[in-house]
């Protein structure tokens, strides 16, 4: 245990160094902050009172507890501050501060980037008044909270494969349904895909969103028994699915697809997917090319591009949701998100971290989204599973 916090503590020490930054400033109350407890490889234990572990650039590390919970870093190396009351308290967080004036909290200005702001306002004017000044530790978070192993890409791409199967199927056990005159409901499906996912060894926290129709306008509809629809020829359907391998720490796979129930697809639908489809490849074309020469690129800005196609072609209020999410161990993992609109996302896109790039555009009458994995290397990007081209005329 000791010597991989040493590690870790050492490779934080790197970071902060490389960022500019005095150090790394660790708090929580109560489990409000389940990011530090992660970075930081916290084992369960009691702690009900506010702690706060300092990670300096450079130098040893210092922790400050309450004094009834004396021993709750203990797995953490450094120097060990404790108090008990309020004055302690603050006396004790200007102490472990030292001479730093430019730290990283799990803190966003204006709270543009909820997924990382877990310390209270109050705490962050408490060490503003300590003559420090607080950065957001966002991208920092990004390398101990979003990056795959080796494995773990191997695990995405496993599941991708079998998820890939499991949706042509899924069209085809659809389009048969139709043609023998059988009934099958959005609900029905979805079950057959989860039986599917057992099947092979696949797992899902949630869904699949199964959706024909004006259900697709909804980004998130998740059919149930009493909501489905049958799925009839002339229907439009969107399968989206997501899932991970049951092995621990896999991470996920999650891809949209759109099919239509006859044997020729309709010009209306036709015209939006190819408004969709020039978003998707733009976003995937901005990141590919900054990857490659080594150019910094923000999540904002891929979703701008995106974004951008879809206002051109006269879409803009139908596309109301992010470009996409950043994926991992859960489908939305804690790395940057392509997202410019729900928040702005200043996050770099990193070596060994994942995305989904999904844009869409819910008319009234119907949805349409195209959604693809983004995996980015040390200066290469690549879109890890099939890309479709067109709605697939699942009839003809």
């Amino acid at each position: 245990m000791d010597s991989l916090m040493s590690a870790d503590i050492t490779g934080i020490q790197s970071d902060l160094r490389a960022a500019k930054l005095d150090g790394w400033l660790f708090y929580d109350f109560r489990g409000r902050d389940p990011i530090a407890q992660h970075v930081l490889n916290l084992p369960e234990g009691m702690r009900t009172r506010r702690w706060f572990y300092f990670v300096p650039a450079k130098g040893t590390p210092k922790k400050l507890v309450h004094k009834i919970e004396s021993q709750s870093l203990a797995t953490l190396p450094g120097e060990t501050l404790q108090y008990a009351g309020q004055d302690e308290l603050r006396e004790n967080v200007k102490k472990i501060l030292g001479r730093a004036r430019k730290v990283a909290m799990q803190y966003s200005p204006k709270n543009e980037i909820p997924y990382v702001a877990m310390v209270d306002a109050g705490t962050i004017e408490l060490v503003h008044s300590c003559g420090v000044k607080v950065v957001s530790s966002a991208d920092l978070v990004q390398k101990y909270e979003a990056c795959w192993t080796l494995e773990q890409l191997e695990s995405h791409q496993s599941a991708g494969v079998a998820i890939d199967r499991i949706v042509r199927e899924a069209f085809q056990l659809a389009a048969k349904s139709v043609r023998e005159k059988k009934t099958l409901t959005e609900f029905d499906l979805k079950n057959w895909i989860l039986r599917e996912f057992e099947a092979a060894g696949i797992w899902t926290e949630e869904g699949p969103d199964i959706a024909v129709n004006a259900h697709a306008s909804d980004p998130h509809y998740g059919p149930t028994l009493e909501s489905a629809s049958p799925i009839r020829e002339g229907d439009l359907l969107l399968l989206d699915v997501w899932g991970k391998k049951k092995t621990p720490g896999s991470v996920y796979y999650d891809i949209t697809w759109m099919g239509y129930l006859g044997a020729k697809v309709p010009d209306k639908y036709a015209k939006v997917f190819g408004v969709v489809r020039e978003a998707r490849d733009k976003a995937v074309d901005l990141i590919r090319k900054s990857i490659s020469a080594g150019k910094p690129l923000q999540g904002w800005q891929v979703d701008k591009a995106a974004r951008g196609v879809i206002e051109k072609a006269g879409y803009g209020k139908y596309f109301f949701h992010r470009t996409g999410h950043s994926l991992g161990e859960r489908v939305h993992g804690n790395g940057v998100n392509m997202d410019g609109l729900e928040t702005h996302d200043v996050r770099h896109l990193i070596p060994r971290t994942c995305n989904s790039i999904e844009p869409g555009i819910y008319l009234p009458e119907f949805g349409i989204r195209s959604e693809v994995n983004m995996y980015i290397g040390e200066r290469e990007a690549r879109v890890t599973g099939a890309v479709q081209k067109e709605i697939l005329p699942l009839l003809a």
